[in-house]
């Protein structure tokens, strides 16, 4: 079976081709007085401009999916299910804000904490500026050029798109205990910007989040310099399907715990102490992350 392709200009295609299908141009394409349809304002474009709402829930459905496919034969492999739109009220995960998919041990949308191995929240977007180009019936989709050539911001770029994924891996992060043990992942097309390399890798270095992964391996044209990964790996790029699988299967076998807390030294100092008392080094930690969850209880 071939892997699947990471995103590319096919993938924008293939979501334009699709959703001109069921929506019209202008639910899907800026419009300028002339008529010209364009994914993005070009970064030279000095005419009136208008904003384009629609086009956000019909791009999140089609990178949602986009998303459930690139993950499906992982899940496989660890004897599990990729779910779209899962339900965990317990992860605060509801019906107005599931998670957009998890990996779980079953594959029904209703989901308990200890059957879901990881969640991913998916910010993506269309990345390369498109032109619709229409001739009487027949209709042309030409590219005019990547994200540094239109007056956009696609996927992990747009600072509000990273808050609120932030905020939303965050709230399920401390929604409870049960949280402690399940991956969170940020799925996106695109670099971070550079003032976020060093937010990115505090998160993932705190353990509120396991990382934002970008699936474009070329998002500049012309082997545009493109950041691979930050410093601390709280931002990668993946360049092939294995690549991305290898880290994700490494990532979801791991044995981790989330703990976070503010304590005096002298509490630290004793719950060290008296974790140190155990055999093993898995004993120590489970000893310690007890004696933090529970106050030394």
């Amino acid at each position: 079976m071939a892997s699947p392709n990471l995103w590319s200009k096919e993938s924008e295609i293939d979501f334009f081709t699709k959703s001109l299908e069921v929506a019209s141009p202008e639910n899907l394409f800026y419009t300028t007085k002339d008529k010209k349809y364009y994914a993005y304002w070009p970064k030279n474009y000095k005419g009136t401009k208008t904003t384009l709402q629609s086009r956000n829930a019909i791009i999140g459905a089609y990178t949602e999916k986009w998303s459930l496919e690139i993950l499906k034969d992982i899940a496989k492999e660890l004897k599990a299910h990729a779910v779209r739109n899962v339900i965990c009220e317990d992860l605060e995960l509801t019906s107005g804000s599931p998670a957009d998919v998890a990996i779980c041990k079953t594959d029904s949308i209703i989901q308990k904490p200890e059957d879901i191995i990881a969640i991913f929240e998916v910010k993506m977007s269309v990345v390369w500026n498109w032109e619709l180009q229409q001739t009487g019936s027949k209709q042309n989709l030409k590219c005019l050029g990547d994200y540094k050539t239109h007056q956009g911001n696609p996927g992990l770029l747009r600072s509000d798109s990273m808050l609120k994924a932030i905020g939303k891996c965050i709230s399920v992060r401390i929604s409870s205990l049960e949280s402690a043990k399940i991956p969170i992942i940020i799925l996106g097309n695109t670099p971070v910007k550079k003032s976020y390399y060093s937010k990115v890798d505090n998160l993932k270095n705190y353990g509120l989040i396991q990382g934002f992964w970008s699936l474009n391996p070329n998002p500049l044209d012309n082997n545009g310099e493109n950041i691979k990964s930050t410093k601390g790996k709280g931002f990668q790029r993946f360049d092939t399907y294995a690549e991305f699988k290898e880290r994700l299967i490494a990532l979801l076998k791991e044995d981790m715990m989330f703990f976070a807390g503010m304590k005096s030294k002298n509490e630290l100092g004793k719950f060290i102490h008296v974790a140190d008392k155990e055999d093993t080094y898995e004993k120590k930690a489970e000893k310690f992350l007890t004696l933090m969850r529970d106050n030394g209880k």
